[in-house]
C-alpha cells in the first residue's frame, strides 16, 4: 500500500500501448522515447554506449537521489510488442530479450522502487520477460484483487446511481429496468472461480455518458492477433463455450499453438463461468451480451467477409427471413456466402463449414444449439426462433438426402413434437473439392 501522498514519490510510467511494433528499432525506440524524456528531467545525459537497463538504472538512482523517496514504477500494455509479433519468433524473441533486460531492473533496483505495477492483455509463462524477477507477485487469478480492474455492482450503485437514473428517464425505461440492461451489457467478468461481476468501466463509462447502449469496447479495436490464432490453430469455434480447462492452462500462453483459449480469456473475450474444485478445472464463456456480439461479428467478418456493399442488404434480408419461417428464401443467400469466399484462409473445410454456418446465425441474434445432444446421437445445429425450428443436419461430400435421413432415423425432431412452433428440417451437402455448398433439402 502506498502513502496517500504520490507527488512524495517519482513515479516513472512506461506506456507500451502507442507504439506500433513492427521492428526491433520500433519497440527500442518507444522504450528511448521514455528514457530521453526521464533523463532530462533528472539532469543525466547518457553515454552512446550505455544500453537501455543501464539507462534506466541510472535515471532510477538519480531520481531517488533528488527527490530523497523511492521511486514508483508503472508499465502499461507490457506484452503488446509480444503480441503484435505473434507468429513472427524472430521479432519476438528480439523484444523478449529487449524487454526482459529492462524489466529486469525491477529487480536489480529494488532497493531504490517503492512499488510496481505491470499490466498487459496476457501472460508469458514458458518465454516470460519477468523470469528473474522473483520479487513480483501475479495477481492475475489472486481472489484478494478480483475487484481491481473493473466496476462492482456495489460500486456501480453508490457512485453512479443518479447517472443510471438519468440514463433510464433518457430512454425512457426507468432506473430498475436501465440497471437490469448495463448488466447484461457490461457486467460478468470473474477472475477468480467466486469472484463477483465486473463491468467493463470503459463501456459502461461511455454509456452512461452518452446516455445509450452501443458496443462501446468493439468501437476501440480488436487485434487481429485473435483471428489469426484462431486460424493458424483450426479451432472449433463452438468449444470455446464448452472446453474445460485447468488454472495452470488459464494462467499461461505455452499452448497458444494448439489451444487459443488462454489468450482469448486473458484478452477479456472469455471469463470464468464454471469451477470444477474436483479436478480444479474451468469452463468458459462470454462474459455480457456486449462481448459476445462484437466478438461473433468480428469473427463473421474474418470467417465469411461480405463486401461492404453487400453487409447491410445480407443482414437485413437474411434475418428477414429466418424469422418469418422462409427457409427456401436464407438457404440460397447462405449458399451464395459460402460461393464468394477465399480459399486460402478457409483451413480446414469440415471445421469451417460448421463454424461459419453457426457464425451467421450468431450475429444476427439467433438462438443457436451446436451439436446439441438427444436420446440417439448429436444433431449439428439447431435454430430456435419466436415461431419456428429449425433443425441442420450437414454432411461431407456426402448428399442433402442423407443428412435428412439421419435427422429422421435419429428423431432429432421427437423433442419439439409438442412444440407449437412450426419446424423446418434442413439437409445440407458441403464439397471439400469445391469447398462450397452443394446441396441443400428442406422438409
Amino acid at each position: 500500500k502506498l502513502e496517500k501522498d504520490w507527488t512524495a514519490h517519482p513515479v516513472l510510467h512506461i506506456d507500451l500501448n502507442a507504439g506500433k511494433y513492427t521492428s526491433p528499432e520500433a519497440l527500442v525506440e518507444r522504450i528511448d522515447h521514455h528514457l530521453t524524456g526521464w533523463e532530462s528531467a533528472y539532469g543525466l545525459r547518457p553515454e552512446a554506449f550505455q544500453s537501455l537497463s543501464t539507462r534506466l538504472e541510472n535515471v532510477i538512482a538519480r531520481a531517488c537521489e533528488q527527490t530523497g523517496q523511492k521511486v514508483v514504477i508503472l508499465v502499461d500494455e507490457y506484452d503488446k510488442p509480444l503480441l503484435e509479433a505473434i507468429g513472427d519468433e524472430a521479432l519476438q524473441d528480439d523484444y523478449r530479450k529487449t524487454l526482459k533486460s529492462v524489466y529486469g531492473v525491477a529487480k536489480s533496483m529494488d532497493a531504490y522502487i517503492r512499488f510496481a505495477f505491470f499490466t498487459g492483455v496476457t501472460k508469458f509463462s514458458k518465454v516470460s520477460v519477468f523470469s528473474d524477477l522473483n520479487n513480483l507477485k501475479d495477481l492475475t487469478m489472486d481472489a484478494r484483487y478480483a475487484a481491481v480492474c473493473g466496476i462492482t455492482e456495489q460500486e456501480l450503485h453508490g457512485h453512479f446511481d443518479d447517472e443510471v437514473g438519468e440514463m433510464g428517464r433518457s430512454l425512457g425505461i426507468g432506473k430498475a429496468a436501465c440497471y437490469e440492461r448495463l448488466k447484461q451489457e457490461y457486467d460478468g467478468y470473474h477472475f477468480t472461480e467466486e469472484s463477483a461481476g465486473m463491468y467493463n468501466p470503459f463501456s459502461l463509462i461511455n454509456a452512461l455518458s452518452e446516455q445509450r447502449f452501443k458496443d462501446y469496447w468493439f468501437e476501440s479495436g480488436t487485434p487481429t492477433f485473435l483471428i489469426e490464432t484462431l486460424k493458424r490453430t483450426r479451432y472449433d469455434l463452438e468449444d470455446m463455450t464448452r472446453e474445460e480447462v485447468t488454472a495452470d492452462l488459464l494462467g499461461s500462453l505455452d499452448s497458444i499453438d494448439t489451444n487459443p483459449l488462454p489468450l482469448l480469456y486473458q484478452s477479456g473475450y472469455l471469463t470464468i463461468k464454471g469451477h470444477n474444485p474436483r479436478f480444479g478445472t474451468y469452463t468458459l464463456g462470454f462474459p455480457n451480451g456486449e462481448v459476445e456480439r462484437g466478438f461473433t461479428r468480428y469473427l463473421f467478418r474474418h470467417y465469411a467477409p461480405i463486401r461492404s456493399d453487400q453487409s447491410g442488404s445480407f443482414v437485413k434480408d437474411f434475418t428477414l427471413e429466418v424469422e418469418a419461417g422462409r427457409p427456401e428464401r436464407f438457404m440460397p443467400r447462405l449458399e451464395a456466402l459460402f460461393a464468394g469466399q477465399d480459399y486460402q484462409v478457409v483451413g480446414d473445410a469440415e471445421l469451417y463449414f460448421h463454424n461459419v454456418t453457426a457464425l451467421v446465425f450468431k450475429m444476427l441474434g439467433f438462438y443457436v444449439d451446436v451439436e446439441r445432444h438427444t436420446t440417439d446421437g448429436r444433431m449439428d445445429m439447431l435454430v430456435q426462433t419466436k415461431d419456428y425450428v429449425y433443425i441442420f443436419e450437414f454432411k461431407i461430400d456426402k448428399t442433402a438426402d442423407e443428412a435428412l435421413q439421419q435427422i429422421e432415423e435419429k428423431q432429432y425432431a421427437k423433442p419439439f413434437e409438442r412444440d407449437p412452433r412450426k419446424l423446418y428440417r434442413i439437409g445440407v451437402n458441403f464439397s471439400t473439392a469445391t469447398r462450397r455448398m452443394e446441396g441443400w433439402k428442406v422438409v
